[in-house]
């Protein structure tokens, strides 16, 4: 038996790259013991991944927990959002599971906010307006060019949906990552009927949302983890909704996270509904909302820059005037699903380094302009910015968002968020306590602040300038994909039209 105060609880983190997993003393936050086994995903025009895989880095990853993890007596799912996995009659996967990256259904993301009341109606009725990473938008997007895959699911899943069915044997989801579905309504906090009849979707095939605190099930006889028959299971929830209980977060207090993907997100208690669609009103894991925006581009984009001019990714120049977006996968905010990275403004004498540094900032730069618009009102503009995520302890990062945002910055020590989020929100089902309120017992959120320096404002109206002068070009994309969509033959699933 381990030496732990208090018992133990599983938190899991099944992210696009790799699944990890943490044991941790619910009584201390304390981790006793962690695992980590990777993912594949397809290059090309799409990003996919098949489940299995999922299921089998989990298996992996609480193999290395050892004996620790069957000590466990609750253990909790959060994962990458948006993510369609269709699943046959078996449980098995249909087709390998569209991720939150794949931008190919935005043609369909576009048909559906004209035709069921343009954005402002979305955002009211589900709080957010989608693009072509929401699940809804994948499954039209299925219908249209795959029928056959339609034809067989039987159920439709997120990702932390699947692994969470595979421990329990039951469909079941939560408020924080259905939200993100986009046939999930804020207002009522239950499925769109209209929504699911316009894309053809039978809402059987949809699991039961759990509320917070309540058990979604528990652990079944016949499985392949190192878990008791009968251990609970907590309802699990998306990635940012459980970084977010893992950081503790009070409402009003901003969040920038950066990774693969780069989030901006504070918790408020009013339902956001931003009509531009800059904001995504998801829930949070606990009943109040997490107004985020998203950028598809972020450390992985600002690496793939360093490594094509061969340098490290911390060896950034100041000076010069050269503009980079980085919009290597397209981009979601601004919602530009086809466009290229853009470079303007080189120079006989720009370095490579300042070309790094302005990919830095390019992908920076987005977030930070949606920051206002995540934050409520009467937030205090002047707190400290979290920073966490990847990148969150690279000081060209950290130097970037001081710079551009111009508060003072501060980074958890803590690592792996959103898994210790999801450990919290186990513990939660054993002590009956909030996990936000967890979490700041154990003190996850605790780090060194980066003094606030003046902002750069300069670089933010260069970069503005840049894009706007751009529209046409990084617009260019979208009416190629528009044709090509138009020309794609037969295939188009009942209740959607062209636009």
């Amino acid at each position: 038996m381990s030496a732990a105060e208090g018992p133990l609880v599983v938190g899991v983190d099944t992210s696009t790259q790799s699944t990890k997993a943490l044991v941790v003393d619910a009584a201390t936050g304390q981790v006793v013991a962690a695992g980590q086994a990777p993912h594949t995903v397809t290059t090309g025009a799409g990003r996919e991944s098949d489940p299995r895989q999922w299921w089998d880095a989990l298996c992996a990853a609480l193999r290395q927990c050892g004996e620790a993890a069957h000590e466990a007596a609750a253990v909790s799912i959060g994962g990458q959002q948006h993510g369609l996995v269709t699943l046959d009659g078996n449980g098995e996967p249909v087709r390998p599971a569209l991720l939150w990256n794949d931008v190919r259904s935005a043609p369909q993301a576009r048909r559906l906010v004209a035709e069921l009341g343009g954005p402002k109606a979305w955002a009211e009725r589900t709080g957010s307006v989608p693009g072509a990473s929401f699940t809804a938008t994948k499954w039209a997007w299925l219908a249209e060019h795959e029928p056959e895959a339609v034809r067989a699911t039987r159920a439709v899943r997120l990702p932390h949906d699947y692994l969470t069915e595979r421990l329990t044997g039951q469909g079941t989801t939560d408020r924080g990552d259905v939200s993100g579905t986009g046939w999930w309504a804020s207002e009522t906090e239950a499925y769109d009927e209209e929504t699911l009849a316009h894309l053809g979707l039978d809402p059987a095939l949809l699991p039961r949302v759990v509320r917070p605190g309540e058990v979604a099930g528990t652990v079944r006889e016949h499985h392949d983890l190192p878990f008791s028959k009968g251990t609970l299971v907590a309802p699990g929830t998306g990635d940012n909704a459980a970084a977010a209980l893992g950081l503790g977060l009070r409402p009003g207090t901003p969040v920038l996270s950066l990774g693969t993907s780069g989030t901006v997100y504070a918790v408020a208690k009013r339902r956001p509904t931003d009509p531009t669609g800059t904001v995504a009103g998801f829930a949070d894991a606990r009943g109040d909302w997490l107004p985020l925006a998203c950028t598809l581009n972020c450390t992985l984009a600002v690496d793939r820059v360093a490594a094509l001019l061969g340098l490290d990714r911390e060896a950034v120049e100041a000076g010069g005037s050269v503009t980079l977006l980085p919009y290597l996968d397209g981009e979601r905010t601004p919602n530009l699903p086809h466009a290229a990275g853009l470079l303007h403004g080189l120079r006989h004498d720009t370095t490579a380094g300042q070309l790094l540094q302005a990919a830095y900032d390019g992908a920076v730069h987005a977030l930070l302009g949606a920051l206002d618009l995540v934050l409520d009102e009467d937030a205090d503009r002047s707190s400290p910015l979290l920073l966490i995520g990847g990148g969150a302890r690279g000081k060209a990062w950290q130097q970037t968002v001081r710079r551009l945002s111009g508060r003072p910055v501060q980074v958890p020590e803590a690592r792996e968020l959103v898994a210790l989020g999801a450990a919290a929100q186990a513990a939660g089902l054993l002590t009956g306590e909030d996990p936000a309120a967890v979490a700041r017992r154990w003190n996850t959120a605790a780090g060194p602040v980066l003094e606030a320096v003046e902002r750069d404002g300069a670089t933010l109206d260069r970069i503005r300038g840049v894009l706007s002068d751009a529209a046409p070009l990084l617009e260019r994309g979208r009416t190629a994909s528009d044709r090509a969509a138009r020309a794609q033959p037969g295939g188009r699933h009942r209740g959607l039209t062209e636009a």
